[in-house]
């Protein structure tokens, strides 16, 4: 069988990344002027909001994005701090901060997608999930290997959280963008993966992409929320009673 040599596409992760951007900026316009009227596998019943003492991230569509809308909470959060360390550009390279400088931009323009887009399809404001709050007391945002193992961490599971919950979406409209956004997270757990290994195959490495089939990894919320609860970084309490 002749060997298929794998290369990295572009000319820098730079311009990579900055592709990336471009095909978010044509989503939010369309997500932004659905409504709750267009998901009809929702009822009042699994709709966002608190139950008992603690916020539910719902069911249907908006239980979905509403789940979306926690992790994106979570990365942006993250990169805040980042690219605002004391040590930013002491440790990392001018390629290594200009690439997190954009993932930074990226994951805030996801956040805050997902925030607008949810509240005029919610159309109240007490369903729409508060603003999460964070600890990072296991990472060290003044050592380049902590910072970049917890990126690709969270990268990872964003990639396969979209890709497991993109099967339970009932709106194609919501689909594509759902679609859309997964690829902006593939690339940037690439960029991360060649940052930590520059040179190999490591941005698409067997851990991540079924060799079989040459696709990513996709885990249902249910297999995801605990994941990412036990790295500890979300300190508000949720639960996620009616997500699969």
């Amino acid at each position: 069988m002749k060997k298929v040599e794998v290369k990295e596409v572009g000319t820098s992760r730079r311009s990579f990344l900055k592709i990336s951007g471009i095909t978010l900026a044509g989503a939010g316009l369309l997500l932004a002027g659905c409504s709750s009227d267009d998901d009809s596998s929702n009822n009042d019943n699994q709709l966002p909001g608190v139950r008992g003492d603690k916020f539910d991230l719902g069911g249907g569509d908006l239980g979905i994005l509403t789940y979306a809308y926690a992790l994106e909470q979570l990365e942006a959060d993250f990169y805040t701090k980042v690219v605002n360390g004391s040590m930013f550009g002491t440790i990392f390279n001018a390629e290594e901060q200009a690439v997190l400088a954009d993932l930074y931009a990226h994951e805030v323009v996801h956040r805050e997608f997902f925030k607008a887009a949810l509240t005029g399809a919610l159309e109240d404001d007490s369903r729409l999930l508060p603003n999460l709050e964070f600890n990072y007391a296991s990472v060290n945002f003044n050592n380049r290997a902590s910072v970049l193992g917890t990126a690709k961490a969270l990268e990872d599971t964003g990639v396969s959280a979209y890709n497991g919950a993109g099967r339970y979406i009932q709106n194609s409209d919501y689909l594509l963008i759902a679609g859309k956004i997964v690829s902006v997270e593939a690339r940037h757990a690439s960029a991360i993966r060649s940052l930590l290994n520059p040179g190999t195959d490591s941005f698409a490495g067997d851990d991540v992409v079924t060799a079989s089939n040459g696709l990513d990894k996709a885990e249902r919320p249910s297999v995801i929320i605990p994941q990412v609860a036990s790295l500890n970084f979300i300190q508000t309490p949720f639960t996620a009673n009616f997500l699969p």
